[in-house]
This record gives structure tokens, C-alpha cells and sequence, in this order.
């Protein structure tokens, strides 16, 4: 049957019917349900089944001409297929899904219930390298916060840096070095285990804080004995590049929500989960029936150990809950050094004994642990925006036998099965255009690595992602924005030369308008491209919070104004006065009284109106730490839902429910006035109550007890305890 007598209704039903069953019925039904799961599954496959086969027999087969021409027709079938396989994986992986919060809910009221002393021990080791200091600061004081009673922190100096061990000591935090950096990160792990003996070991990457109540949360699955590891999702407090480069923050999750939220659970329901590096405890004991040490084969040592115990019966079990947040890729330099490190020893695996094709792992394991997505991604990111321009401007064609009836009778239909399903596996985090812009970003580095690392898979050095002011230095990827220009400037090049008869290189003119919608999806996405490439301005050097709490502010007079504060960084804060009280003048000296912290010396750095711009004087002090407590390590309100796509800023927006009351106001003589002045009120009628030290803010918080000394603190356990060594 020639496609071309198909009647308008007859050519547009297949895509129809799959778009009302994707996008219209499939929502209905709940993504916990196996059938529904099953149902989408047969459903998506089956159209592109449909899809395949008329790619196959129609387009390929047929093909006929010079070596070059049959072999290029060949080589665009391989890549397709090698996308379908990896596609094929993913929906495979998603038929399984676990939510083991009320699991987490379940845990944490028992350990809460057992005495501190039969609790098991934990190691929480921060290794580090070359992270500046405002990166470490979080970090250290983050963890010191854990609200567990037998824990015990060590920062893992492979930088040797005199500093750092001072301010451990001076935080009370461990401290431990060695003498070369021998296997990096690994190494530097395993070195810090032959010189503790915890029961189990947390690890958190040098920009990652621990919420507190990160242990309460994931310990208690270690009741099953074949857990072996808990992953917790990497969630960030900053934008990553492609949000912030586009100003997309608000409308666009961050790049790894999909992987964290989506698969990463669907990989838990197969037993498939794997460490992630950061944000995990381990138990000791499987360790050491691993040979007590992480491997160092891959610089992905943190894979390679979940396959490792994966072979001696010990499970990666994944809790998808955001218990730590991080700092994101600052810049594009610094997610490629990332995702090279990621991809590079992805591909490692493969030729370990270890990896997915070494012996003792299921079938389904082997799948999941195959790095077929490294190379899939940026083969067919790149082909789609280089076959219409080879197209274009040789007028080499990628199939035989294609007419604009049949790309709606059978592409269409199969483009929009595929999104859909995955938009209904993953709702709410997976936009196609945006993936698509990401996959391109990538292709243009992370695909020379794969095929680099395939030839020589040994010999590649474990590069640290750049976090602080290191990595944005750079105000543009050049090696990304001038090769996307240019593709840009060949497809728009292309098409208006196609479109005049007297240059036209195309043969077929029923080609043209299908190679036209193609390039101009490609423009859009290269525009993006380009765009991304472009560092945005980070304005302030700490990342701002929203946030709505009353704020008192003293003046240098003595005198004290009420308002509400805005939003709030490490760095100051912008507050909202009252409408009939004056604003202090720019650069007047003033103290600000925080919620959780205290005063805070401080200046008005800017104004507009009544909403001042205050910056913080804020040295390394008890005070400091109560802050930095305050913005990061609140474990936020558990919610019923899955955990929402946009986990940044708005991850933080419950985090002020915190009890401790703001210091209480009274008139003197007089009865108790309201706790907060509703406008200015005069110093000398007012006696201000301070506000408890965090150590009696125990019975409140749960955390462990403070003891502020100036300018230091040192972290004691409930029932007491001595401050860790210094270990060179």
C-alpha cells in the first residue's frame, strides 16, 4: 500500500492514538501500579517495534549505491539502534520502583528509642583536596551538627594544608593526612580507614552537607545484614550551569533530578543501586569481606565497590530523600571535569573482572551496569545535528524510500511513545528539549573521552571538580560555544541554499520540508547550546535564601527597628522594614538579631525604599556556626509526595520551623508587652532577654550539646566525650 493515498484521517490516526494514550489516558493511572507500569512498557515498545520495522526493510535494506553512501546509511542505523538499546534498558529499569521513606520513618523511631550506647558507631569522613575554605566551612560545621550520639568526624587532607588542620582543631573535627596521594580519592578513603575502627562510615564529597538527621535516617536499614551501602540523592542549593547560564532556575530542574529521582529508585527496585560517591554509609564488615578496602582499578571507585559487594551478596539500598545538599557545577568547566571523571571510569569497568562483564552477576545486573548511556548520549546528539547538514550540503542521504507521509505514519508515532512514557515514569523531570540541549553540551567533550577511554582505558589521572571561585573563572566555554556556532551557522547556511532552486544540493524536493522542520529544531537547540556556554555573572559569592522571619536591628544610637527579612546567605541578608520607620543610613554600623543565632555585627550595604541590603561582619565564630547550622543542615518536613523535582532553593524554604523564640521583649515596669515591637521602640524602655546558647537548645533541636569558647567550639556527645586527635 503506497503511504501517499492514505487519507488525511488515516495518516494522522497512529500518532494520534499514541499521544491520547500518553498524554490523555496514561496520567490516570498510578505509576506504583505494576499492571500500569507493564502496560506503558508493551505499549511504547510496540509502536516502536511498529517504527523499527519500517526503518529497517524501508529505509536500509533497499539502499543501494557507492560504499561510502550505503556504509553512511549503515552507520545512522547503528546509532539509532544503539540509542533504542539504551532506551529499551531505561524502560526495562522502570518497571520496578521503590519509596522507602516510611521504611526511613519506621527506622528512625527505633534507633530513637534504643539507649545512645547501642547505637553503632559511624566514621563520617570528608575527603578533600584542593577546596577553598568557604566550601570546607559548611561541610565541617555540617557534619559536626549530626544529631546521632556516636559519631565521629574526620577530614581526609590529601592537600596537606596547614590551615585546614587548624581549623579542625579549633572546630573539633579529626584530622588526617599521608604522606603521597597515591589513588586519589580511593587512597585517601582507605587510608582513613586503616587509622579508624567505626562500625560503619559515612562519606561526604568536600561540598556536600549532611542534613541532621542524615544518620537517624539511613542507619536503621543495616538491620537487614545484606545491606551494604545507603546512597542518598545528591541534591544542591545552587544552580547548575545550565540553569543559571539560561536564567531558568524556577522553570527547569537541575540536571541530575532525573537520575536521582526517577532511576535511581527504579534501579533500588532491581537491587541496581549503586554508591554515588558522596552522601553514603558503608558497613565496615562488608568491607573487609572485600579485602577492607575500596578498589582502585577505576577512578569511579565508588561503582566498582557496589559491584564488588553486589558479588559477595551485600545490596546498595537507595532512600530517595534529600538528607545532604551540595554545591553543583559551578561553570561548564567544571561539570566536564566531572562528567569525564564519571564517564571515563564507566567505561573502565568493562575491562575489570570486576565490572559488568566479569562473572557472578544476574542478567538485569549486568544491564543496569553496562555504560552503554556514555556512549549512546553524545553518538546520537551529535548525529542529529550533523546528518541534515551533511544532508544539506553534500546531499548524502541517512535513509532510501522516505516520504513526508510515512515520517507522520511511523516516526512521529514512535518519538512521541518514547517521551511519553518516560514523562510518565518520570513525571515532572524529564523536558525533551532540555535534554536534548544537555546531551549536545556533552557531546562536544564527554564523546572524544568514551572513545578515548576504549582504546586506552588505563593511565587517565583522577581530576577534582573545581568548586568556590576556581571554577568560575572562565567567562565562556569556547571549545563549546564556537563549534555549536558554527553547526548553527552551517544548518541556517544549509537550508537557505536548499531553498533557492538554482543552489539546491537536495535531489528530492518532498525531502526539503522534513529536513527543514529537522534544522530548525537543531537552530533552537545549538542557540541554547550556545547560550549555556556563556558563564552567567554569579553576583554574590554566598548562595541566598528565601526566607519570611520577623528581624530586630540595632542601631549604633541604640535604638531598635522591627521588620522582616527576605532572604538570608552567609553573607547578609535583605530585610523589609517597617513602613513608618527610617532606614538606617548605607554603611552605619548596626546589629541584627537572627532566629537560631543571635546578634550579628552588620552594615547597610544598600537600600531601596524600605527594603535595606545588610551585610554581615560575621568572623569565624560561635555565631557563624549557628548560621551556617541554621541555612544547611535543617533536615527539612518529610512530604507525603515523591520528592519534588526542584530540590534547590526551594529545598530550603521550610527549614525556618525551628522552635528556639526570638529574645522577648518587655517594657520595664510594665506588664509583658507583645513579643516583637510592632515599630521602633526606645532602648532605655526595653530589657532584652538573650537568647539561649545552642547548647540549651538540646531538648529543642535534638543536636549534639555546644561548648562556645571564643571564637571555637568543641563538639561533645550526650553522654560526654574528648575531642579527636590529630593525625599526621
Amino acid at each position: 500500500m503506497q503511504l501517499v493515498t492514505l487519507s488525511l484521517s488515516q495518516l494522522f490516526a497512529p500518532m494520534l492514538g499514541v499521544f491520547a494514550a500518553m498524554y490523555l489516558l496514561a496520567p490516570t493511572f498510578a505509576v506504583a501500579r505494576l499492571w500500569a507500569r507493564v502496560a506503558i512498557f508493551a505499549a511504547v515498545w510496540l509502536v516502536v517495534a511498529r517504527y523499527l520495522e519500517w526503518r529497517i526493510f524501508t529505509t536500509v535494506l533497499p539502499a543501494s549505491g557507492t560504499w561510502y553512501q550505503v556504509g553512511w546509511i549503515w552507520f545512522c542505523l547503528f546509532v539509532e539502534l544503539l540509542t533504542f538499546t539504551d532506551q529499551f534498558i531505561l524502560y526495562l529499569t522502570f518497571l520496578r520502583r521503590t519509596d522507602r521513606r516510611s521504611e526511613a520513618d519506621q527506622h528512625e523511631r527505633r534507633l530513637r528509642g534504643l539507649p545512645d550506647d547501642e547505637l553503632p558507631s559511624v566514621d563520617v569522613f570528608i575527603p578533600t583536596y584542593d577546596e577553598p575554605f568557604e566550601v570546607l566551612e559548611k561541610t565541617i560545621t555540617g557534619a559536626l551538627c549530626l544529631d546521632y550520639p556516636n559519631f565521629q568526624v574526620w577530614v581526609l587532607d590529601d592537600g596537606r594544608r596547614p590551615w585546614l588542620k587548624e581549623l579542625c582543631e579549633r572546630k573539633g573535627a579529626g584530622y588526617l593526612t599521608r604522606s603521597d596521594n597515591l589513588n586519589a580519592k580511593a587512597g585517601n578513603i582507605n587510608h582513613a580507614l586503616t587509622m579508624t575502627d567505626g562500625e560503619f562510615f559515612a562519606i561526604f564529597d568536600a561540598d556536600f552537607v549532611p542534613q541532621r538527621n542524615f544518620l537517624m535516617r539511613t542507619m536503621g536499614f543495616f538491620a537487614d545484614p545484606k545491606i551494604g551501602i545507603v546512597q542518598i540523592p545528591h541534591a544542591f542549593y545552587n544552580e547548575d550551569p545550565m540553569q543559571a547560564n539560561l536564567g531558568l532556575h524556577s522553570g527547569l530542574p537541575d540536571e541530575q533530578r532525573f537520575f536521582f529521582d526517577s532511576i535511581m529508585p527504579a534501579r533500588d527496585g532491581w537491587d541496581g543501586a549503586f554508591c554515588c560517591g558522596s552522601n553514603s554509609v558503608t558497613r565496615r564488615a562488608a568491607l573487609r569481606a572485600v579485602g577492607d578496602s575500596l578498589p582502585t582499578q577505576s577512578i569511579t571507585e565508588d561503582i566498582l565497590l557496589t559491584l564488588v559487594l553486589l558479588r559477595h551478596g551485600y545490596v546498595t539500598r537507595y532512600l530517595c530523600e534529600p538528607l545532604a545538599i551540595g554545591l553543583a557545577p559551578e561553570s561548564l568547566g567544571a561539570f566536564f571535569v566531572q562528567r569525564q571523571r564519571w564517564a571515563r571510569g564507566a567505561i573502565q569497568t568493562l575491562y575489570l573482572a570486576a565490572g559488568p562483564l566479569g562473572p557472578g552477576l544476574s542478567l538485569m545486573h549486568r544491564l543496569l551496569f553496562f555504560p552503554t548511556h556514555w556512549l549512546s548520549l553524545g553518538l546520537r546528539a551529535l548525529m542529529v545535528v550533523v546528518v541534515p547538514i551533511v544532508f544539506m550540503w553534500t546531499g548524502l542521504a541517512p535513509v532510501v524510500d522516505v516520504t513526508p507521509e510515512s515520517v507522520f505514519y511511523y516516526l512521529f508515532p514512535a518519538i512521541l511513545a518514547l517521551n511519553g512514557g518516560i514523562s510518565w515514569f518520570a513525571p515532572h523531570a524529564h523536558f525533551p528539549l532540555a535534554a536534548q540541549v544537555s546531551a549536545t553540551i556533552q557531546s562536544f567533550k564527554i564523546l572524544p573521552t568514551v572513545l578515548g577511554t576504549l582504546v586506552k582505558p588505563k593511565g587517565h589521572a583522577f581530576r577534582v571538580t573545581p568548586k568556590g571561585a576556581a571554577a568560575r573563572c572562565a567567562s565562556y566555554a569556547a571549545e563549546i560555544f564556537w563549534p555549536s556556532a558554527a553547526l548553527m551557522g552551517l544548518t541556517v547556511v544549509g537550508l537557505v541554499l536548499n531553498t533557492i532552486p538554482e543552489w539546491r544540493i537536495i535531489d528530492h524536493p518532498a525531502a526539503l520540508p522534513m529536513v527543514a522542520f529537522w534544522s530548525v529544531v537543531n537552530i533552537v537547540v545549538l542557540f541554547f547550546v550556545c547560550m549555556t556556554s556563556l558563564q552567567a555573572r554569579m553576583g554574590r559569592s554566598e548562595e541566598r535564601f528565601d526566607v519570611d522571619e520577623s528581624v530586630l536591628i540595632q542601631t549604633e544610637t541604640g535604638e531598635l527597628l522591627s521588620g522582616r527579612m527576605r532572604n538570608i546567605s552567609l553573607s547578609g541578608a535583605g530585610v523589609l522594614l517597617h513602613s513608618s520607620i527610617d532606614c538606617p543610613r548605607s554603611k552605619e554600623p548596626l546589629r541584627v538579631h537572627i532566629m537560631q543565632v543571635g546578634w550579628i555585627d552588620a552594615m547597610i550595604a544598600q537600600q531601596r525604599g524600605q527594603l535595606a541590603g545588610v551585610q554581615f561582619k560575621l568572623p569565624q565564630s560561635l555565631e557563624r556556626d549557628l548560621l551556617i547550622r541554621k541555612l544547611f543542615t535543617v533536615a527539612r518536613l518529610k512530604e507525603k509526595s515523591v520528592v519534588a523535582w526542584s530540590v534547590n532553593r526551594t529545598m530550603l524554604k521550610s527549614i525556618w520551623s525551628m522552635t528556639a523564640p526570638l529574645p522577648q521583649v518587655e517594657t520595664s515596669g510594665a506588664t509583658p508587652a507583645a513579643p516583637w515591637p510592632a515599630e521602633r521602640l526606645p532602648a532605655e524602655s526595653l530589657v532584652i532577654r538573650p537568647q539561649p546558647r545552642i547548647g540549651d537548645l538540646e531538648h529543642l533541636a535534638g543536636i549534639r550539646s555546644l561548648h562556645p569558647t571564643s571564637f571555637t567550639r568543641t563538639w561533645l556527645s550526650r553522654g560526654g566525650g574528648s575531642v579527636p586527635q590529630v593525625i599526621d
